[in-house]
């Protein structure tokens, strides 16, 4: 039997986002979603999602290119999905819960990015004692 060693993943430290228009998507991620620009090069600009560095790019290989869901955490859903729709951003799914746990209930809501990509905002809201 062979010993592998093991693996450890830790927490992410990038997600690439496929867009087909990198400055269209910065002015989105930037101006609609409200996330700290950290900067960019020629087709990829670099975000940064409380300590998640999100990464835009226009693929320029097979395979990368395609629809992700990036969830973000909120504390209010309601308020979160107003606040974007002011900036902007369009939901095509409302504020729902989506699991029923015996101490919170899960809320999301989900939009698009202008590439299709999804855009979730998340609670766990605790349940009265």
């Amino acid at each position: 039997m062979t010993t592998e060693p093991s693996l450890e993943l830790r927490s992410i430290g990038q997600l690439m986002v496929p867009v087909t228009d990198v400055e269209r998507a910065t002015a989105f991620y930037r101006d609609v979603l409200g996330l700290p620009f950290l900067f960019a090069f020629p087709g990829n600009a670099f975000f940064d999602a409380d300590g998640v560095r999100l990464y835009l790019a226009a693929p320029t290989e097979p395979g990368f290119n395609g629809p992700i869901t990036i969830y973000f955490r909120v504390s209010d859903v309601t308020a979160a999905v107003e606040r974007l729709e002011a900036r902007g951003a369009e939901f095509f799914s409302r504020p729902h819960i989506t699991h029923r746990d015996p101490s919170y209930d899960l809320w999301m809501a989900f939009a698009h990015d202008p590439d299709g990509n999804n855009i979730g905002v998340m609670a766990e809201m605790p349940k009265p004692a």
